[in-house]
């Protein structure tokens, strides 16, 4: 792709300071450019039609588990998965400087992230919750707005991008080992010349008796290790379900011959190779200095 200034451009669903924007500047690195996409399909369409070079996409939570329409958008576009990342979620809770924590009557940001913090807010019955879009432009919002009534739960990242101050120290998730996975999506090149150990692949099966465990089998005596194994309905057809399975090797070849199964299942995809991802428990742009 012809560029002026060389950086790439990576699609995210969210605003700048979102956990998207978070896991795409660790993958990525600080020189970036950020498409804000406020829709998962909108990132999808910036992607596929080469106005960004990449894309960071959500995928699965430890509490709310598969986000399941995601993985079909990434079957319908045809994209290959390139990367993976862990990202623990904190969230924490924030303010304009001149705010009294007596004063807040709101509290503002994405419906999920209210529920992560249940706990936290029972507590203080006095703040009536707010859902917005995004986690992070919650936290721009008050900035933006001097709103001096309203908090925000936001990333510490937030926090530090917008200059506002922290009502807690420490994150106020009810759940504190909370991670979502994030995939980095490409339409064919890949970032890094990383040795790939982990892929996603996906398989439709023949309605036969036995059929996933024959699968299975294969795999397994291959020594390739199954992390993941999930189902999604094959829209516009009864009873039909396509196979979502992340396979762990040690070695390639014994990887590549564990799924020579065509003869068993059907419409066979290899959605990505990659590097299995790391766990990141923190990030602030004090550690990006």
């Amino acid at each position: 792709m012809s560029k002026t200034d060389n950086r790439l451009k990576i699609a995210i669903q969210g605003g700048r300071a979102s956990f998207h924007d978070i896991t795409a500047r660790y993958y990525f690195g600080e020189e970036i450019d950020i498409a804000e996409c406020s829709t998962f399909r909108e990132l999808c369409n910036q992607l596929n039609t080469g106005v960004v070079d990449y894309a960071v996409m959500a995928v699965d939570n430890s509490i709310a588990a598969s986000i399941l329409p995601n993985y079909a958008l990434i079957e319908e576009y045809g994209f290959k998965i390139i990367g993976e990342v862990y990202l623990q979620i904190k969230q924490y809770i924030m303010c304009i400087p001149e705010t009294k924590e007596e004063n807040i009557r709101w509290v503002m940001s994405h419906y999920m992230a209210l529920n992560q913090c249940e706990e936290y807010l029972l507590n203080r019955p006095m703040m009536e919750r707010r859902e917005y879009h995004d986690t992070a432009d919650s936290a721009k919002y008050i900035k933006e707005h001097n709103s001096a009534d309203i908090a925000a739960i936001a990333s510490k990242y937030a926090c530090e991008l917008y200059g506002l101050k922290l009502i807690e120290e420490e994150s106020i998730e009810t759940y504190k080992n909370n991670f979502t996975r994030f995939f980095v999506l490409s339409t064919g090149e890949k970032f890094k010349n990383d040795i790939p150990n982990k892929a996603t692949i996906s398989f439709r099966l023949p309605d036969e008796v036995g059929a996933l465990a024959k699968v299975l089998q294969i795999i397994v005596d291959n020594e390739i290790n199954l992390s993941k194994i999930q189902s999604l309905p094959v829209f516009g057809t009864a009873n039909e379900y396509r196979f979502h399975v992340d396979c762990e090797w040690t070695d390639y070849a014994k990887f590549k011959k564990g799924i020579a199964i065509n003869s068993i299942v059907e419409d066979l995809k290899i959605l990505g190779e990659y590097k299995k991802g790391e766990l990141v428990n923190d990030y602030s742009r004090s550690k990006q200095a």
